[in-house]
């Protein structure tokens, strides 16, 4: 498949396992129906784990005056499911992944969640095949242009940015509500708002409750730290 060799490129490795790519590219969604095929969601299980110890372990050697406090919040960024879709786009996944037809119809090669999930379960791939080292060499050449971005820690942890700043500006704390949840199980989405005691509130829209918290809190954030 010319799409399965182009991603192979593009990550830097030819998969000697060709059934383990096969499967990190799987989506729950491909198993439905008369044929049964393996999913990605134990790989992606653990790629989350491994994702999580390379950009940590890179972290602590980029930046060695940082704080504690500080590296949490770059490494909350650089593993959030924005940054693994934006990967994922970068290495061209969606269109080697394996849909069911219905998801493909729907836009599911290009889905925030369906892809961030597919590059976590490609991680794993990776680090089942060549071990923790070779794959954090390819990981880390794939993060490279969002490791080398200055970062404003509102963006990467929105919620924590937004409860600092309505304590320092006496505030309450802020208030979300879920507005509504749609979609099949499998690909949820969720739309929820925040406020901040009278201010009308913002709104987010996120394939979890906390992605949508942290897209509404960016939203109302970013709309107080306008000027006047």
């Amino acid at each position: 498949m010319a799409a399965v060799e182009a991603l192979e490129i593009r990550l830097g490795h030819r998969f000697g396992d060709r059934t383990l790519l096969d499967r990190a590219l799987t989506h729950s969604s491909a198993s439905h129906g008369a044929r049964k095929l393996p999913d990605n969601e134990r790989l992606e299980f653990l790629g989350d784990r491994v994702l999580g110890l390379i950009m940590a372990h890179a972290l602590v050697l980029r930046e060695a005056d940082a704080t504690a406090g500080a590296l949490s919040k770059r490494l909350a960024g650089l593993v959030s499911r924005q940054a693994c879709a934006r990967a994922a786009r970068a290495a061209g996944l969606g269109e080697a992944l394996r849909l069911q037809g219905g998801e493909t119809r729907r836009g599911g090669r290009d889905h925030e969640t369906i892809l961030a999930d597919a590059c976590e379960a490609v991680i794993a791939a990776l680090y089942l095949e060549v071990g923790l080292e070779g794959a954090a060499e390819l990981v880390l050449a794939l993060w490279a242009p969002q490791l080398e971005e200055e970062v404003d820690p509102a963006l990467a942890d929105p919620k924590s940015a937004l409860q600092e700043w309505a304590a320092a500006n006496g505030k309450g704390p802020p208030v979300y509500r879920v507005v509504s949840r749609t979609g099949p199980d499998h690909q949820p989405q969720f739309t929820l708002e925040v406020s901040l005691d009278e201010d009308a509130p913002a709104v987010g829209v996120g394939g979890s409750l906390q992605a949508a918290q942290k897209a509404a809190a960016l939203a109302l954030l970013l709309r107080k730290k306008e000027p006047s």
